[in-house]
């Protein structure tokens, strides 16, 4: 009997961790799905080249990215 509730436990906490990691890698996908701007002197700060023609910064950290 006393096992049983052992047992049952384990399986309880085992899943609510489960629960709680799952909920944590959705919210970190969530963040990297948006398109973010960087200003000209970020894009040079992070190896890369602003293409005001195309507002767009090429190279570096931030390749591909909006120029505001």
């Amino acid at each position: 009997m006393r096992i049983g509730r052992i047992v049952a436990a384990v399986v309880a906490t085992a899943a609510l961790a489960g629960l709680g990691l799952s909920g944590a890698a959705t919210a970190t996908a969530a963040t990297h799905g948006a398109p973010s701007s960087v200003t000209p002197s970020e894009c040079k700060q992070g190896g890369g080249m602003a293409d005001l023609a195309d507002n767009v910064c090429k190279g570096g950290t931030h390749d591909g990215e909006a120029v505001d």
